[in-house]
């Protein structure tokens, strides 16, 4: 990754103490959901390029080859799994995999999303889009951060990273996809929440803003994926005395939404 500007953060006040240190980086174990491109792909190649193993969530793995090797020849260990964020049954499984193989979890990157639609319109009165947006944003990162915690709690230590949008800031609200940023809203209500209830267990837990970004859903003009993948693995990475736990970030700067 390119040397980014670390922004200095305003002191907070002290958290209870964790229950452990850091890990090594070689023996982080991290799932990404939507990982088969665009920033999902890029945070995985991200982490496997500082030893870190990565399980890459596709909700059809076996068209993910050219990804998983992309990330494997990088660094660290790699591995495909079904995930559909929506499906309960991909969620278990999925962590069911990861405890199996390595009994732990540090990692949780919630990039899944989208519904991002430039046409729909919160007063035409259907409710379709929202319905899907609510399910993959935000209850997909729910549901899948709940699975993860447990695993999280084992070893006192764990990073969950929501991917938001400035969308959702108040500043920045606008009439264009209602339901994606209404969904990136309760994402970031939800980081809060959970992040007060995992307070002094060694879990942090944020919302990242990557900024628009040149990606399928983002289209063209936004800024390379590697830059906005950046301050995603630094929240992923972060340690307590660098960040807080329920904040929303970009580009390691708290920013309020």
């Amino acid at each position: 990754m390119s040397s980014a500007k670390v922004h200095r953060l305003p002191v907070r006040s002290k958290r209870p103490s964790t229950l452990a240190l850091d890990p090594p980086l070689s023996q982080r174990i991290a799932l990404v959901s939507g990982a088969s491109r665009g920033i999902g792909l890029e945070v995985s190649k991200q982490l496997a390029a500082l030893g870190i193993t990565v399980f890459m969530g596709m909700r059809e793995p076996s068209k993910g080859d050219k990804a998983l090797k992309a990330v494997r020849e990088l660094g660290g260990d790699a591995f495909a799994v079904k995930l559909d964020v929506t499906k309960p049954r991909d969620v278990d499984a999925a962590i069911a995999q990861i405890e199996g193989k390595y009994g732990r979890l540090d990692i949780l990157i919630n990039n899944a999303g989208g519904y991002f639609d430039h046409t729909g319109k919160s007063a035409d009165g259907d409710l379709t889009n929202i319905r899907g947006a609510l399910d993959v944003n935000l209850l997909g990162a729910w549901s899948l951060t709940a699975a993860a915690l447990p695993l999280m709690r084992r070893h006192g230590y764990g990073r969950v990273v929501n991917i938001s949008s400035e969308c959702a800031v108040h500043a920045m609200c606008g009439d264009k996809a209602p339901a994606y940023r209404i969904s990136k809203a309760a994402l970031n209500a939800y980081t809060q929440v959970i992040a007060k209830e995992t307070q002094g267990s060694g879990i942090l837990i944020n919302a990242v803003c990557p900024g628009w970004t040149a990606t399928d859903m983002g289209g063209a003009g936004g800024r390379p994926v590697a830059e906005s993948a950046e301050g995603v693995v630094w929240a992923a990475l972060v340690n307590e005395q660098e960040a807080g736990t329920g904040d929303f970030y970009r580009d390691r700067a708290r920013i309020a939404w």
